[in-house]
């Protein structure tokens, strides 16, 4: 017979989950701030303005670029050459839907936890043995 000890592997530890997430997330905060700065060099270089997609986007990535904000690299987040109000609606709702995006999903899964440790809780209430 076999224990559950054995029937499963170990989960990780903690620390090194939160280390690789965190080496996941300033990867991505590095891609990000090097795509912002690249098109930001593109518009200003074709001489092109900026309009609503490229305010979407920028908008959406703007978010993302505080880890590199954060240690001191200066990343291109608002586009200086622009139509005006067609950027800047396109910028706002690139940062409305990248908030809704990332609290959705964060919300989503604080629900999930809370429904996780209230089922733990029921079940543990049903098994007490204090018949």
């Amino acid at each position: 017979m076999t224990t559950a000890a054995e029937e499963s592997p170990p989960a990780p530890p903690r620390q090194s989950r939160f280390l690789v997430r965190l080496f996941w997330f300033l990867l991505l905060a590095t891609c990000i701030g090097w795509t912002l700065n690249q098109s930001g060099r593109l518009l200003n270089r074709s001489g092109k303005r900026a309009g609503f997609g490229s305010g979407v986007v920028q908008g959406a990535l703007m978010p993302l670029a505080l880890p590199n904000l954060a240690v001191g690299n200066d990343v291109i987040i608002y586009s200086e050459n622009n139509t005006g109000r067609t950027y800047k609606l396109g910028y706002t709702v690139g940062v409305n839907g990248c908030g809704l995006l990332f609290f959705g999903i964060f919300f989503w899964r604080m629900s999930r936890w809370r429904r996780a440790a209230q089922g733990s809780v029921d079940r543990n209430a049903t098994s007490s043995p204090n018949s």
